[in-house]
């Protein structure tokens, strides 16, 4: 931070994750007046803003016109409108929907919205869970209500509890951030500084000094139709860490 003695960055693109938990709520959602319900990381944390940003870009026009309802969270409510949301108004959002990135924050958080819900607000329900160890803390209370008959749930890293989560139908997806294409990215970004040229540029990041370059590595949206493909087939993980494998 605040140094201009950088020269490219190589990551994975934050907001790019949040937009990837919103672009897979909207495709399985239908008609108007679904129920939305929104978690977040840590209030302190920067990323979590990033992520929900992410989510907010892409959900904000389908709560904007009434695709989705959010149930748990009054601020998120009263910035439907608004399409780009400032940091203060990132934060009043997510400081009522914060999960602090612990599992029994996010699962005390998740009984607490389901208790207080009504029936009309359970049926199918679609969460925005921000990360695979709370989405799994908030599905299993979500699962466990039985006024609640389906429900769509994200989540990232591709953990391997949560890709068995996947394989049981117990969460929806997870985006997974390959470290193998991380580390590619970044021996092909040296490798175009030694040949005296520049790596690929896509985007930039402000560190508080400068812009720095770069080109955020790819994520893949990990469900159940692809979960094979993407995390056995690609090597990421063996066969043997899972059960009921097709």
């Amino acid at each position: 931070r605040e140094t201009a003695s950088v020269d490219y960055y190589v990551t994975f693109d934050s907001f790019a994750v949040g937009a990837a938990w919103g672009d897979y709520l909207v495709k399985n959602a239908s008609g108007k007046g679904n129920n939305l319900y929104l978690y977040a990381g840590a209030a302190s944390d920067n990323n979590a803003f990033i992520f929900f940003d992410g989510a907010w870009s892409v959900l904000q026009p389908k709560i904007a016109d009434g695709t989705f309802i959010v149930r748990n969270s009054t601020e998120a409510v009263k910035l439907m409108s608004k399409a780009k949301l400032s940091r203060e108004e990132l934060g009043k959002i997510i400081g009522q929907v914060t999960t602090d990135w612990n599992f029994s924050v996010a699962k005390n958080k998740a009984e607490a919205d389901t208790t207080k819900a009504k029936k009309a607000f359970k049926g199918t329900v679609f969460i925005c869970a921000p990360n695979d160890g709370t989405a799994r803390a908030i599905a299993d209370v979500y699962s466990a209500d039985r006024d609640v008959k389906k429900f769509y749930i994200t989540g990232q890293d591709a953990e391997v509890a949560s890709v068995q989560y996947i394989i049981n139908g117990k969460q929806s997806m997870t985006v997974l951030k390959d470290v193998r294409v991380l580390v590619n990215d970044a021996i092909a970004a040296a490798v175009a500084y030694l040949k005296g040229g520049t790596p690929a540029k896509t985007t930039s990041y402000n560190n508080g000094k400068v812009d720095v370059p770069a080109k955020p590595s790819a994520i893949i949206t990990v469900t159940k139709e692809n979960v094979k493909a993407t995390i056995v087939d690609s090597g990421y993980y063996p066969s043997s860490y899972f059960s009921g494998l097709e």
